[in-house]
Formats: C-alpha cells, sequence, structure tokens
C-alpha cells in the first residue's frame, strides 16, 4: 500500500507532514492546549518519550521560538525546554536533549540540573509501549509507564504545576485516575479530535500540582499501593475492588478540538483529484527515525538473505534444462 493511499487514509498523517511536523501526534497536543491551555505562563518544560520530536516540535514553535523572536527577550530569559528518550532525536530548535532511561532517578538530576536548580511548569509524556492487541495487557504495560514518568514528575515539577500524558482506557481507569488525585487536585481524561475513535488512547491533563504533605520522593510506590478508598477507609489496597457499588468514581472525560474539524477515522480525497488537477504526490517524512529499535532486526534479515542465496559459480550450467 502506497503512500499517496495512507495520505488519503488518515488526514492528520497528511498534514503533519504538510506542515512540517514530525509525526501527526503533534496534533493531539495542540488540540488539548486548544482546551485547556497548559502553556500559559510556561518557562520550563520536559518532555518524557519524547522521540521522534513532534511534541518537543509544538513545545518549541509553541514557547521558545516565540520568545526569541521578541524583540525584548533576552538568552536568559527563553524558555527551556528538555527532552527525554532512550532513542536518539534530531535536533530541535531550542530543545535540550537528554538520552537516558525515565525510570532512572538520575534523569531527573540532570533535569534540575539543565534548570539551574529550579522545578519544571509543564511535564508531558506521550509514551506508550509496543501493544500487543491485547487491551487488558496495554492498558496495565501503559499505567505502569506513567507511573514511571510520575516518578520522575514528583522530582521535577513545581508546585502548581501540570503533567500531561498518554493513557490507555480501559476497566482499570478508576484506579490509575485515583493515584494521580493524589498529587493533582485537578485530573481530566481528554480525547483529542486527532486521536482515532477506534483508539483506547486518551490524555491525562493533570493540572495544580500538590503532593501529600511532608511526601518524600523515595516513598511513591509505597504511597501508592496504600492508596485506600475515595471514602477514606484504609482497609482497601489498590488491588481490591473497591472501585464498584457506592465508592465508584467516575471520571471527568472531555474531547478536546474542533468538533467540526478533521475527522482521524475518515478517508479524505487527495488534494489534486478534488480539484481536478495534476496527480498527487506524497510528501516525504519530516524526520525519519534516527535509530529505530526494528533497525537491528532489518540488518539480521538481509544478512540471513544474503546466506541462504545460492552462489551461481556457472550460470549456464546452472539455467540449462535437465533432461
Amino acid at each position: 500500500m502506497g503512500k499517496a493511499s495512507k495520505d488519503k487514509r488518515d488526514i492528520y498523517y497528511r498534514k503533519a507532514k504538510e506542515e512540517g511536523w514530525r509525526a501527526r501526534s503533534a496534533f493531539k497536543l495542540l488540540q488539548i492546549d486548544e482546551e485547556f491551555n497548559i502553556f500559559q505562563g510556561v518557562k520550563r518544560v520536559v518532555d518524557l518519550c519524547a522521540a521522534p520530536g513532534s511534541w518537543s516540535q509544538v513545545l518549541s514553535r509553541k514557547l521558545y521560538l516565540p520568545a526569541k523572536s521578541s524583540p525584548e527577550s533576552r538568552d536568559h530569559d527563553l524558555p527551556l525546554i528538555v527532552a527525554i528518550d532512550l532513542q536518539p532525536m534530531a535536533p530541535i530548535d531550542g530543545v535540550i536533549q537528554i538520552q537516558g532511561d525515565i525510570t532512572n532517578a538520575r534523569t531527573a538530576e540532570v533535569v534540575i540540573n539543565h534548570f539551574d536548580g529550579c522545578k519544571a511548569d509543564l511535564v508531558v509524556c506521550d509514551g506508550a509501549p509496543d501493544v500487543t492487541g491485547l487491551h487488558d495487557m496495554d492498558e496495565f504495560v501503559q499505567a505502569q509507564l506513567i507511573l514511571a514518568a510520575l516518578t520522575i514528575v514528583t522530582h521535577v515539577l513545581r508546585v502548581g504545576g501540570k503533567f500531561i500524558a498518554k493513557i490507555f482506557r480501559g476497566k482499570d481507569t478508576s484506579l490509575l485516575y485515583c493515584q494521580l488525585k493524589l498529587f493533582f487536585s485537578s485530573v481530566t481524561f481528554a480525547k483529542p479530535k486527532s486521536s482515532r475513535n477506534s483508539s483506547i488512547e486518551a490524555f491525562a491533563v493533570c493540572e495544580n500540582y500538590s503532593p501529600p504533605e511532608q511526601f518524600n520522593e523515595k516513598d511513591l510506590h509505597r504511597l501508592l499501593e496504600k492508596i485506600g478508598s475515595p471514602s477514606g477507609s484504609s482497609d482497601l489496597d489498590c488491588g481490591s475492588g473497591w472501585l464498584e457499588g457506592p465508592n465508584k468514581v467516575y471520571i471527568p472525560f472531555l474531547a478536546c478540538g474542533d468538533l467540526s474539524g478533521y475527522d482521524s477515522d475518515r478517508s479524505y480525497p487527495l488534494p489534486a483529484a478534488a480539484e481536478g488537477g495534476a496527480s498527487y504526490r506524497s510528501l516525504d517524512p519530516v524526520q525519519p527515525p534516527i535509530a529505530p529499535p526494528y533497525k537491528t532486526a532489518l540488518e539480521l534479515k538481509k544478512a540471513s538473505e544474503k546466506r541462504e542465496t545460492p552462489s551461481l559459480s556457472n550460470p549456464d550450467e546452472e539455467t540449462a534444462p535437465r533432461i
């Protein structure tokens, strides 16, 4: 299936290439900002699981580049954006890149050093594991990734800051919601217009970071295990069924983006075909991956194919008909 076909089937994939975004996921952060105004007053940002860099691009265009082009701007007043990922990422103007593990506390120390000892105003995370198609398994692994990101958040986010993270909706979403509510006074699960309806993904928009009194970052997992029930009783842990019945938690859920805008599940005609002009020419990706996880697999496959290909020392002898 060619690139033009994919352009026709996914309008946001096409628009991302036309507008210079590295991935269609850039529109998700833009639509979240339209609804929640998450960039207001933000000077220091951390982008977790940043590769290939579409969210870092949004942060650069929304925060760094406008401040840099302002005649009143000074170098020490420019917004600081730090992007973290295990994979290398092509440079982005105004973005400091760290190749590291978000589950490691030393990564948080590196971020704080870049901020000169200050804390971040906003932390975003668009990371997700390779999905298996088993929704319960995917939801669980994604929730663990969010809690790993929360480990960084508790170290680098200032009181009153914001945290945006991708989630997978499922039967245990209420548990994740209650865990995030321990640290943020406002938690809303949002579904941007650019996120396909057929996908279980949504985004947790956490505002006003306010950890419990005398909270120690090292006790994060111990606190999550002893969360108790929403009614205040502490005789139940997170693994029990207190999310049903009288203790059931109803999660605020909001659709983001212009509801009359593009539908991510619909196929749109290609521009030239719709206008009766020349044939449509698909654009190349803005930034191909530098070191994708599948690169080693492709190299091993090519090497095995070369070994299995027979060498024809005498082509005439090999191609002659056998009698």
